[in-house]
């Protein structure tokens, strides 16, 4: 069962910054490290973004510099912000919780990124 709902995606110029949040569904506990993903058409799901709770932050060397993840952990929240936006950027965009003890815990919908002019 998913335990985080995605929003705040849309359709964005190149160049241009999109801030996603992860909410939690009701009764969602939290966990110690969140992260997003991205899946584009034809490709792999692949991990962007995570965030350990007190703020320990894992970037991608290739996407540091544009993507920042942040949490709330008193709201059980999390925010991936993208600046400089790029066409390989567009994706659907996730968020779950990782590590050796998270189980059972389903992708959600996700949001869709679309990057173009």
């Amino acid at each position: 069962q998913a335990q985080f709902v995605e929003s705040g995606g849309g359709l964005v110029q190149p160049g241009g910054s999109l801030t996603l949040s992860c909410t939690p569904v009701p009764g969602a506990r939290s966990f110690d490290h969140m992260g997003w993903y991205r899946q584009a058409p034809g490709k792999q799901r692949e991990f962007v973004a995570g965030i350990a709770r007190g703020g320990g932050t894992t970037i991608p060397e290739s996407l540091k510099g544009r993507f920042t993840v942040s949490r709330d952990d008193n709201k059980n929240t999390m925010t991936l912000k993208i600046n400089n936006l790029q066409p390989d950027d567009a994706a659907v965009y996730y968020c779950k919780p990782f590590g050796s003890t998270v189980t059972g815990v389903s992708w959600g919908q996700g949001t869709q990124v679309i990057v173009s002019s």
